[in-house]
């Protein structure tokens, strides 16, 4: 299924960052514990082939959907690389690019089961192998109040459940994300969140055009803080939504039971779409700050803008929650 493009949503790739953002990272990879070298070291040959080396940029990449109106410059590589949650790496917004030096994004596998009619457990490179890789820029609304645009190198999700078969009594899909506490230092401690990490979708969300696993994000691989080698991206809804290295897929009948609703299901739920109407029990959810915008890093001096229902995407997913009581905030 095709998205229908916007003229005026187009953006040319050398608007997306500054060369100077994109070429001149040697401080930030050696502050970050990375080397140079492939990505793909110690993986088989067929991944090193999908996977470019560590710098390089995807062949091949479509060009894919995107939606941006005046406000939505996207965010620099280094702000995108720098500042995100990702608990496995601790709670610190510069965790996450501090401590992902010893994960290892390669070799990888990803298991496919549950109520499908072509389960199993795939290498990367088969993973990806019969599908397109595109780029698809989107805006990010984290549930915190702050918002990226990102510039993500994915395939559809659509397209991967197409490809598993799944039975009449699937109605949902479950993402599972690895565990690895010698790699993964927020993952020693149990009192951050349960591990494994475990989010899912309604399977006519997952079957959305705009629903995709990224791979990469500025043309080239994701790094560990980002979720490499493989993460969900939903635009639509809320940040946390976007479970990152995914090991396990599983085609389920009930809905999954995701993991900040079992830390707080006064205050997450399942859906999690973006909705200035409802606000989180802690703060307005009206607005947001864009990271970089303004002059600072973590968007704390930026000025607010107002959020848009459905992160911007209403017209492409309204139609999904027809019939639903939306006035609440999960």
């Amino acid at each position: 299924m095709l998205i229908r493009q916007k003229k005026t949503s187009e953006v040319a790739s050398h608007e997306i960052t500054p060369e100077h953002v994109y070429l001149n990272r040697r401080t930030f990879i050696q502050a970050t514990g990375l080397i140079a070298g492939s990505l793909a070291l110690g993986a088989t040959a067929g991944q090193a082939a999908v996977m470019p080396a560590k710098g390089a940029k995807f062949a091949d990449v479509k060009k894919g959907y995107s939606k941006l109106g005046e406000k939505d410059t996207p965010t620099t590589f280094e702000a995108v690389t720098t500042y995100n949650n990702y608990y496995e790496f601790g709670t610190g917004k510069d965790d996450p690019a501090q401590n992902a030096g010893p994960f290892k994004p390669l070799p990888w596998t990803v298991q496919v089961d549950g109520l499908c009619n072509k389960p199993g457990t795939l290498g990367f490179d088969d993973f990806l192998k019969p599908h397109a890789l595109e780029e698809r820029i989107y805006r990010m609304r984290c549930v915190e109040a702050w918002s990226m645009v990102i510039p993500w190198v994915g395939i559809s999700l659509a397209d991967v459940v197409k490809r598993f078969e799944p039975q009449g009594s699937a109605k949902y899909i479950r993402f599972e994300t690895v565990v690895r506490p010698a790699e993964m230092s927020g993952q020693r401690s149990s009192h951050i969140l349960p591990w494994p990490y475990v989010e899912g979708l309604r399977l006519d969300e997952a079957q959305n055009p705009l629903a995709i696993l990224a791979v990469g994000l500025y043309g080239q691989p994701l790094l560990g803080q980002n979720g490499a080698p493989i993460r969900l991206v939903v635009p639509w809804k809320y940040g946390f939504k976007g479970v990152k290295s995914i090991v396990r897929i599983s085609f389920v009948e009930e809905e999954p039971k995701n993991t900040w609703r079992t830390m707080n299901s006064d205050e997450y739920g399942f859906y999690a779409n973006v909705n200035p109407k409802v606000d989180h029990p802690r703060w307005t959810q009206a607005s947001e700050r864009r990271i970089g915008a303004g002059g600072g890093l973590g968007g704390l001096i930026s000025p607010r803008q107002a959020t848009l229902m459905f992160n911007g995407y209403q017209e492409e997913v309204a139609h999904l929650y027809d019939g639903m009581n939306l006035s609440r905030y999960y």
